[in-house]
Formats: C-alpha cells, sequence, structure tokens
C-alpha cells in the first residue's frame, strides 16, 4: 500500500472517530439530561453509536494491516 493510501485510511479513520464520538456524546447527553422521560431513545441512540464505532474498527484494522 502506497503512503497516500495510508494518508487516506489515516484520515478516513479521524472521520469516523469523529462520527462516533458525536454518537457518543448524544448518548451520553441523554443518560445525564433526559431520562428516565426518553427512556425510548435509548436502543436507536445506542445502535448508532454502536454501528458508528463499528465502522471506525473496520478501518482501524485496515489501517494497522498496512501500517505492517
Amino acid at each position: 500500500m502506497s503512503e497516500e493510501d495510508i494518508k487516506a485510511l489515516e484520515k478516513e479513520l479521524a472521520k469516523r472517530k469523529r462520527i462516533a464520538t458525536e454518537w457518543s456524546s448524544q448518548l451520553h447527553d441523554l443518560i445525564e439530561d433526559r431520562l428516565p422521560a426518553a427512556f425510548e431513545e435509548i436502543l436507536p441512540l445506542a445502535q448508532s453509536t454502536y454501528e458508528a464505532c463499528q465502522s471506525w474498527s473496520e478501518v482501524n484494522k485496515k489501517l494497522k494491516a498496512a501500517q505492517k
């Protein structure tokens, strides 16, 4: 893999980390500010957070493999 490809993966990893962080922040805000009244929002927010973290993990694995 070329240096350009690795840089592109690093950029994509940073983007996906930002997205995962945004979802986790929303989940945190729900827990801190709106529970128990907004309990129905837990599952959709948790699912989106999980998917964002999973997406980050996939790119992270690709980057680590490319850096070897």
